[in-house]
């Protein structure tokens, strides 16, 4: 099972020089994101449907060892999990999944039950960093 923490505890992290792995697709990455992220799409978009990303671990393991110490956010809980989990089996020794995403986790009701990265005020952007976003990423092997 793969730690979880709420957003300030990963910002928290972020500060100790942990990097924000975030697994959205990369038009979710580009509408707001934790500033300093990588963005690596667990799940991508076609035509019209979110389908697997068949290169995931190997963009991640292209850029982060298996002591990498690596926060997995995405828009509201449920990705992110998978993908910590996947990392985890494939030997990843640090990672945490982060409660409540990017967007905040919703109950059945549509209501917030555990506030996301924006919710919570933390630091958003746009614009990916140098060599962080999916297309950066995804070239270099």
């Amino acid at each position: 099972m793969t730690k979880r923490v709420l957003p300030a505890e990963a910002a928290e992290l972020l500060k100790q020089g942990w990097t924000y792995l975030d697994v959205r697709s990369v038009p979710e990455f580009e509408q707001g994101h934790p500033v300093g992220a990588a963005n690596i799409p667990l799940l991508n978009v076609q035509g019209g449907r979110m389908m697997p990303n068949l290169d995931f671990q190997r963009v991640v393991e292209a850029h982060y060892s298996k002591e990498s110490q690596l926060v997995i956010g995405c828009k509201s809980g449920g990705r992110s999990a998978q993908a910590a989990a996947l990392l985890a089996a494939a030997g990843y020794t640090s990672v945490v999944d982060m409660r409540g995403g990017y967007g905040g986790e919703r109950d059945g009701m549509g209501r917030v039950s555990c506030a996301g990265w924006a919710e919570a005020g933390l630091p958003t952007t746009t614009q990916a960093e140098p060599g962080k976003s999916y297309a950066d990423l995804s070239s270099k092997k």
